[in-house]
């Protein structure tokens, strides 16, 4: 989407205060179109009458909290993006507009060229995304195991390498930089909230294998099996798993064919074998009543019980908010309650001792721009 009137993009400078709102206006119109207002009231009126790309966002405004303001964007103009800038930010107020899906957080006062910068490259980011929204309505890509499911994921790969000037690459990733850009961008473009329980799962098992001498090989893939250990749920509609779930609650007979989904989907992309083994088999359980295989104890694939442990940490998490006072005791908790049943109970300690260092409490709920800046804790 773009303003017809003059070829930019249009973005929507929601802002209280005259001097801060007039000074981003000076700052953004020779780039953009732009629409300003001073309420959240008049925020969401315009957005119902005007065409925008981008909102800029205070957190501090006269009829309605900020981020009160956003969960309602979010819920009536799912795909559009809105970046925090705000002079009283805290850790708590930047990972709850992470949370609630702002694109960008930034401190006044900021520097002028990152901010630019910072809306430019969450606009390309929008153009990928609503390119690879177009590409998942083909059926084929859909919810059965067809046939021919590898070679559509390999021709939409290669359409979207073509489409994107500049593909999303992740360098943590190393010889498999371009295809996790890509699948990730594939998370988001479903479900932000796939990305962000996607982000959080894979910060758990990363640190987690930190603490358990795997081989740099072992490490990667471990890394890549957390991100995309739910790829399968990009072809299953109307379920984000990890956010209002508890954590005994069953999936759908459906939801459960995500792990046979996801294998297929990245057999063109020469994964590594301990990555596919992840997808194939994290919701297996300990004592053997999982799924798919009904496989028990170590039958099930190390880095796939990491994930398993990983993923039941993040849902307990997300369910008791990471807000909450006493929040990872509890999560902790209910972890060694379910020690060989649920999961392997050599794990519950490595993953108790990462948390320990009170920073691993608060991994990113969604994964900001690299030039976004979050307040110091």
């Amino acid at each position: 989407m773009i303003a017809p009137e003059n070829g930019k993009p249009t973005i929507l400078i929601v802002e209280d205060e005259a001097g801060p709102r007039n000074a981003l206006k000076m700052i953004l119109r020779p780039f953009f179109h732009l629409y300003a207002v001073d309420n959240a009231h008049a925020a969401l009126r315009l957005l119902k009458e005007q065409p925008v790309d981008l909102v800029t966002l205070d957190l501090k405004l006269p009829d309605r909290p900020g981020v009160e303001l956003l969960r309602e964007i979010k819920l009536e103009h799912e795909d559009m993006e809105v970046i925090i800038i705000t002079g009283y930010g805290s850790l708590k107020s930047a990972l709850d507009g992470l949370r609630y899906g702002a694109a960008g957080y930034l401190l006044k006062p900021f520097n002028v060229t990152e901010l630019v910068n910072l809306i430019k490259q969450i606009l390309a980011k929008k153009q990928r995304l609503d390119q690879l929204r177009n590409y998942l309505k083909q059926p084929v890509l859909g919810r059965t195991a067809v046939p021919d499911l590898a070679d559509a994921w390999r021709r939409m790969a290669h359409q979207y390498a073509e489409a994107s000037s500049v593909p999303h690459m992740d360098a943590r990733f190393g010889r498999y930089s371009h295809v996790v850009g890509f699948l990730s961008d594939v998370l988001e473009a479903t479900s932000r909230e796939l990305l962000i329980h996607s982000s959080r799962v894979s910060f758990y098992a990363t640190r987690m294998g930190g603490h358990l001498r795997l081989t740099d090989h072992e490490r990667t893939s471990l890394m890549l099996g957390a991100l995309l250990h739910d790829i399968g749920m990009v072809g299953i509609a109307g379920h984000t798993p990890g956010q209002a779930d508890p954590i005994g609650t069953p999936l759908p007979e459906g939801d459960k064919r995500h792990t046979e989904l996801g294998v297929l989907m990245l057999a063109p992309f020469e994964l590594p074998a301990e990555t596919s083994q992840i997808i194939a088999y994290h919701h297996e359980l300990f004592d053997g009543s999982g799924y798919p295989e009904g496989l028990q104890g170590e039958g099930i694939p190390f880095p796939a019980r990491i994930v398993s442990i990983a993923q039941g940490f993040d849902q307990m998490m997300a369910a008791s908010s990471p807000q909450t006072t006493g929040s990872v005791d509890e999560a902790l908790k209910q972890l060694r309650a379910q020690a060989g049943t649920r999961f392997d109970p050599a794990l519950i300690e490595p993953l108790a001792r990462i948390m320990s260092d009170g920073t691993a409490s608060f991994p990113p709920f969604a994964p900001a721009p690299s030039s976004a800046i979050l307040p110091e804790t």
